[in-house]
């Protein structure tokens, strides 16, 4: 059987992961906005591209936990559906039509 979140990968997003969820902390995440480069100076260069292209699948495949994806998400502005229609590799308004909820459409 093979685990989407194996331990290898768990491993692999570790350093990704605790960075994310550092934006918990308000300093954390206002030095992340103000100077991002100096935020993620713990990240490898594949890291910190993903973050700033906010590339959530590519993070998620890596290994970044999706409560931790959230506060990246959080941070800079974007919604659970907005990252969810790119998992999936849609628009926000193709996703939302795929939605059975009331004004969501």
């Amino acid at each position: 059987m093979k685990y989407v979140f194996d331990l290898e990968r768990s491993a692999r997003g570790l350093r990704l992961n605790r960075f994310l969820h550092s934006l918990t902390s308000k300093q954390a995440r206002a030095l992340f906005l103000n100077k991002p480069e100096v935020a993620m100076q713990g990240l490898t260069e594949e890291e910190k591209n993903m973050v700033r292209r906010l590339d959530w699948k590519a993070m998620q495949d890596y290994g970044a936990s999706f409560f931790c994806l959230e506060k990246l998400a959080r941070t800079k502005g974007v919604s659970n559906p907005e990252m969810v229609a790119h998992f999936r590799g849609e628009t926000l308004e193709q996703f939302l039509k795929t939605r059975r909820v009331p004004g969501a459409r």
